[in-house]
């Protein structure tokens, strides 16, 4: 009853905050969604909600020309006498006719390709009318859930913190935003939140930008993670057919023509739907299109839709974007979803200039108290107003965010949840205060990766406590703590290690890092041979490739942001290394060969690599994000990089106090990452990376710098960029100066979409070339060719590779399989 009574306020609210408002529908009384509702020749408009309900805000009594705008129905032009608000102005649109007399049409011609070169001659001229502006701006973004099952992976589901039903049906999110924009193309934006709201969430700050929505169509390519071709880009007839479905005239007699957008080829990045053009002025008058998820390799996504709209000024003869949707259907693993984000852009003020310092790195701004407005203000600034099944999601979320965040209830919940188990030692136990935000965990002995083999210890099983404590997490201030205890059956030892960590806040990101205790380390400290790969590479076919040392260690860590775009961090620690020797020659297969010995340096004498010995290490770090930008909200700063500019890191290692002095040394490193997008034709990505070391003739084989190589033929990571597919893993280790170059072209389908059958695998074509170069050797060479996106349905893990290599001459080639997988496995 409490909740019906509330939904009664809002709805009353509404009602009595409502300037022009009415409900649009069809000759048959049936409701018309996302009709778009103008003032005649302004920038004032907004969109009716699914329901074919409307609200536009007018304040002052006047006479005013409303136009009611729909795809595929007659435009349709009301005049009205305001008096007094608010002013109730219903509307019936009837479908529009389509005919073809009004075009001139050359029978040798497709009429339809003529529209859309004059479209694409004029597209500059066009796009140049709306490339600098300030505008008002509104967003609605929600998501749904569709038949969620019981359980995943044997876990129960439950209600998801109230969102679902018993059906498994409910909204997962539901936001809005006013905010004030400026934008300059191509992308400049300056934006600032008046207003935020996340439904069932009083503090939240919702992420609905108007960057997110600047899909130009008058450009060549519009960003879906993949760069999909425009129905007008300059090379738009390679990829698209055209047919004139017919045209009409809008209120104010332009002749409007409606072409649809046809693909020639299915698996490329494209569109289907239909593009509405203006003739004479050729500008777009509105956009109905769809995007298959298998054409920009989202295999979860089943179709996005994109609806655009645009209206006409009769006083600057501008035909500007008014309304925007964005709806997507999508599922996996037996959970279905949908969402929908809608846009509002009003009150347009087109600019032929800024000033120089108009944009700066900062692009998206909070107004303060911005996630703190009333109903009051919501109902009178809301542009769409909101359907019945949103607005009981707020009154339901907020409800149901008052009880689910009170201290009576978040006990009941953790008396339950705490309660220890008779398997609790072995599955593990978690025990929380969830009111006070704090957590212990003991990790168990079954989890994922609690069992490994190696040849230093055999057989070894691990397990962990964990604190945490998230209260201020708000702030950007947590805390988490971590005992992990290993002990190895062959070895027979126990190994502790535990680590502090504290992050000061969410503005500048300052952290202080603790760690200590006794681990196997790999002599390569970027870890190339993951556990699992390890186990079946050594029980099933022998061949131990991880190398492990015994590393008893303290150190501290400090970093923080010091200036946008540069990040600083310093740490300084104490160890103390002894060799290992394999101790066991267990395996599953191939009983009658060895195991090489566990030293990287002498594979076949299964002695001390190097003597124990100790030093202390300091070491800097810098990171720098070239033209970072960011957003400013209230509760802190969130960092964008920018992927126009590279990334750059530096570091600065000294080795000191050692046990003997020949240990200690002098390391500077960098290394530079960037990523390059040429349009529609793939990207290209670069990691180069190059050191010298300084008074290092005589340190310790730990300490040199290690290649990661691959010797499994068994790959994990997404891109191969920070690896040498076929070099043995200690074969180029240097304490001088070296240098590696990493080189990865995905072409996301522009060439494999064009070639017959393997297009039918809608997988992408990755083409590699990988250098480096130590004193003393020859330079080594790797080059690459290869599938990714390989699967099945919506399950695309998987990516073989041939490789060959070359030092001075050709020596070796063969196949890497990638198991992208492996890295959730591990």
């Amino acid at each position: 009853m409490k909740q019906l009574f509330t939904l009664l306020l809002l709805c009353l609210a509404f009602t009595s905050s409502a300037q022009i408002r009415g409900t649009v529908t069809d000759d048959q009384n049936v409701p018309l969604p996302l009709v778009t509702v103008l003032i005649e020749n302004t920038y004032n408009g907004t969109s009716a909600n699914d329901q074919g309900q409307y609200e536009l805000n007018i304040t002052r009594p006047g006479k005013y020309t409303l136009i009611f705008q729909y795809l595929g129905f007659k435009t349709k032009k009301v005049t009205v006498n305001i008096d007094k608000f608010p002013f109730i102005q219903n509307a019936v649109l009837s479908e529009e006719n389509l005919s073809l007399s009004e075009v001139v049409i050359n029978t040798k011609d497709n009429p339809a390709d003529r529209l859309i070169k004059k479209a694409i001659a004029a597209k500059k001229e066009n796009s140049s009318k709306t490339a600098r502006y300030t505008a008002d701006f509104y967003s609605r973004g929600i998501f749904k859930l569709k038949d969620m099952p019981k359980k995943i992976f044997g876990e129960e589901v439950g209600d998801m913190d109230g969102m679902l039903d018993s059906t498994g049906t409910g909204i997962l999110y539901l936001s809005e935003t006013v905010s004030k924009i400026t934008f300059e193309k191509p992308d400049n934006l300056k934006e600032r939140i008046i207003a935020s709201k996340i439904s069932g969430n009083d503090n939240g700050f919702s992420y609905n930008t108007a960057g997110a929505t600047v899909y130009d169509f008058y450009d060549n390519t519009l960003k879906f993670g993949i760069n999909v071709i425009s129905p007008i880009a300059d090379n738009a007839f390679n990829y698209y057919k055209y047919k004139l479905e017919g045209n009409f005239t809008d209120e104010n007699n332009n002749i409007i023509s409606k072409v649809r957008v046809i693909p020639r080829r299915d698996s490329e990045p494209v569109f289907d739907g239909f593009i509405y053009i203006v003739e004479d002025s050729w500008a777009i008058y509105a956009v109905d299109v769809d995007i298959k998820g298998y054409r920009i390799k989202q295999e979860f996504l089943d179709t996005m839709k994109l609806v655009q709209n645009f209206g006409y000024n009769q006083n600057n003869k501008i035909w500007s974007k008014n309304t925007q949707s964005l709806e997507f259907t999508a599922g996996i693993f037996g959970i279905k979803f949908n969402g929908k984000f809608s846009y509002v852009y009003t009150n347009y003020d087109f600019k032929d200039a800024f000033a120089k310092k108009t944009f700066t790195n900062e692009i998206v701004s909070f107004e303060d108290n911005s996630n703190k407005k009333d109903d009051t203000y919501w109902n009178s600034n809301r542009q769409i107003p909101l359907s019945d099944e949103e607005s009981k999601d707020y009154v339901k979320k907020d409800s149901i965010y008052k009880v689910r965040n009170s201290k009576t209830y978040l006990d009941s919940i953790d008396k339950k949840n705490n309660r220890f188990r008779f398997l609790s030692p072995i599955t593990g136990y978690r025990y929380a205060n969830s009111y006070e935000k704090r957590s212990f965990n003991y990790q168990g002995l079954l989890n994922l990766g609690s069992l490994s083999f190696n040849t230093v210890q055999g057989w070894n099983i691990g397990s962990g406590f964990s604190y945490r404590n998230w209260k201020d997490e708000e702030k950007g201030r947590y805390t988490s703590a971590n005992a992990v205890f290993n002990y190895g059956f062959a070895e027979d030892r126990l190994r502790v290690k535990g680590d502090y960590y504290h992050r000061f806040n969410n503005q500048n990101y300052a952290f202080v890092a603790v760690s200590g205790g006794s681990t196997v380390s790999q002599y390569n400290p970027e870890e190339p041979i993951g556990k699992l790969v390890n186990l079946i590479s050594t029980l099933f076919f022998k061949d131990n490739y991880m190398k492990l040392y015994n590393k008893e260690y303290a150190g501290i860590t400090y970093g923080r942001d010091i200036a946008n775009g540069l990040n600083l961090a310093g740490r300084i620690e104490y160890q103390q290394r002894k060799a290992l020797v394999n101790n066991t020659d267990y395996t599953v297969l191939k009983n009658d060969d060895l195991y090489t010995s566990n030293n990287p340096l002498d594979p076949f004498n299964d002695v001390p690599a190097f003597a124990t010995h100790h030093l202390t290490k300091g070491s800097v770090y810098a990171r720098i994000n070239f033209g970072n930008k960011y957003i400013t909200r209230p509760d802190g700063k969130i960092n964008l990089r920018n992927q126009d500019y590279p990334t750059l890191f530096l570091t600065y290692d000294n080795a000191f106090g050692a046990s003997k002095k020949e240990y200690e040394y002098q390391l500077l490193s960098g290394r530079i990452y960037y990523d390059f997008t040429a349009g529609n034709k793939g990207t290209f990505s670069f990691n180069i990376k190059g050191g010298k070391f300084f008074n290092a003739d005589d340190i310790s084989f730990i300490d040199y710098k290690h290649f990661n190589g691959n010797q499994t033929h068994i790959g994990k990571d997404e891109r191969y960029l920070n690896v040498f597919n076929l070099l043995p893993y200690y074969a180029a280790s240097t304490n001088d100066s070296y240098s590696e170059t990493h080189i990865e072209y995905d072409d996301k389908g522009y060439i494999i979409n064009k070639l017959p059958l393997l297009n039918l695998l809608k997988a992408k074509l990755i083409l590699g070339a990988h250098n480096l170069a130590v004193p003393d050797r020859k330079p080594y060479q790797e080059f690459t060719v290869g599938l990714d996106n390989l699967g099945f349905g919506k399950f695309r893990m998987l990516r073989v590779d041939y490789v060959r290599s070359y030092q001075n001459g050709f020596i070796g080639d063969g196949v890497v399989f990638g198991l992208k997988f492996l890295n959730i496995l591990e």
